[in-house]
């Protein structure tokens, strides 16, 4: 009988230091470039838009975004908590062997589209800047005039998504920590740039009540802990606690980090940049896709973020205990908002702000208003003309039928002098 291997002190403590320094590394680099590619064109909300004929096929056209609302916020914490718990008990009354099976097979299957979108995003520019000409489809699936489905891609989506398939496939058999890192930092980077915060106040709340949520479920409770060890998918960073050094077929124990404490926190940092690109763009309208332009809240946003990660890694070392990140994170990432607002003279600009996006929707829904009752008011005055022509006698034509006022008041007068 072999005896199970036990490293030295110095080796454990050495490879400890290399593994909070490679989750440190893959949670920073999503949040930065994900911030980064969460940004719109700018457009000077001054200016008439410009409708071209080919403007639908247009290479400038920016990724649709899914916006966080106050509301949503508020719930997030709730939902998330249900979510926990009932992943909880599934685990524990049911064979997790199974369930594993089930949730391999489904983020399996997301992995695909997250690879594939990010290998597009990083090889398109590259294609751009060497002067390859890509061909590019738009499929439309329609029902009469109503458009059910639309998809647009090119030849890199294709190559992209064959790769994406042997990876998810390679992921699936032999359950690989390497593999599980791709996907897990590609869905990071898909929920950084398409997962957007309305305002600050939304992130704020948001980051309060995940807090709040965390302190609960790690301190209050075995039950994160719990999930986080039985739940076998690519929901979390990893990285071997003792990766050099350690003998040929031992098996790796890991230090990890899961993806909500990168995720939430990077939407609040990309909220930050678009905001410095907000305050910029609203002097140098003619901003467009440039990033050259001052970032000092996505900076201390950035920085807060990455002290707080630090803070949490040095916590859990000289603790030897599970942390909530988002106690250290959650306080550093808004701290940071906060005193830069104060710093700058521009905490009211702060609150003020809201993206673009929902400006748009709120201009939408006074448009639509504008209509409604302009409808309304038409239905009335056509209610009123026929009410008019049908009271009238037949020979009064010489009476408009759009004074119906007028002629009660005239009507009013005659009573009188009877």
């Amino acid at each position: 009988m072999t005896e199970k291997y036990v490293p030295p002190p110095e080796a454990v403590e050495r490879g400890l230091y290399v593994a909070y320094a490679a989750l440190s590394t893959m949670a920073v680099l999503p949040i930065y470039f994900g911030s980064f590619a969460s940004l719109k064109k700018w457009k000077n909300p001054n200016a008439k838009k410009k409708k071209t004929e080919d403007s639908d096929d247009s290479d400038d056209e920016d990724e649709a975004t899914e916006s966080m609302s106050l509301e949503d916020a508020y719930m997030f914490p709730v939902f998330g908590s249900i979510t926990l718990f009932g992943l909880y008990l599934v685990f524990r009354y049911l064979d997790k062997t199974y369930v594993n099976y089930l949730l391999t097979a489904y983020f399996g299957l997301l992995g695909v589209m997250a690879t594939t979108q990010v290998g597009v995003n990083c090889i398109a520019p590259v294609v751009k800047l060497v002067g390859i000409d890509v061909d590019k489809w738009h499929l439309r699936l329609t029902k009469k005039k109503k458009e059910l489905y639309s998809v647009k891609f090119t030849i890199l989506h294709l190559i992209m998504m064959v790769a994406s398939v042997l990876l998810s496939g390679y992921y699936v058999v032999t359950k690989n920590w390497i593999a599980s890192n791709v996907f897990g930092i590609c869905f990071a980077l898909n929920a950084i740039q398409l997962l957007s915060l309305d305002s600050f106040k939304t992130g704020m709340i948001l980051l309060s009540g995940l807090f709040v949520y965390d302190i609960f479920w790690v301190f209050g409770t075995e039950v994160m802990v719990s999930v986080a060890k039985n739940f076998d998918a690519p929901v979390k960073v990893i990285f071997p606690r003792l990766f050099f050094g350690l003998p040929v077929g031992e098996p790796y124990q890991f230090a990890m980090l899961g993806l909500g404490d990168i995720v939430i926190p990077g939407v609040f940092v990309a909220l930050c940049l678009r905001f410095d690109q907000h305050l910029t763009g609203i002097k140098n309208p003619n901003l467009g896709r440039s990033t050259r332009f001052s970032k000092p809240y996505f900076t201390a946003c950035f920085i807060a973020y990455a002290i707080g990660l630090g803070t949490t890694i040095y916590v859990m070392h000289t603790f030897k205990a599970a942390q909530p990140a988002l106690l250290y994170l959650s306080p550093a990432c808004i701290l940071s908002v906060l005193v830069m607002g104060l710093a700058r003279g521009e905490i009211k600009e702060v609150f003020a702000y809201t993206s673009e996006e929902d400006e748009k929707k709120e201009d939408e829904k006074k448009v639509s208003k504008k209509i409604v009752t302009q409808v309304e008011d038409d239905d009335e005055t056509k209610a009123e003309s026929i009410a008019e022509k049908t009271s009238s006698p037949s020979g009064s034509d010489h009476e408009s039928a759009s004074t119906p006022k007028l002629r009660k008041r005239k009507g009013g007068k005659a009573q009188k002098k009877k």
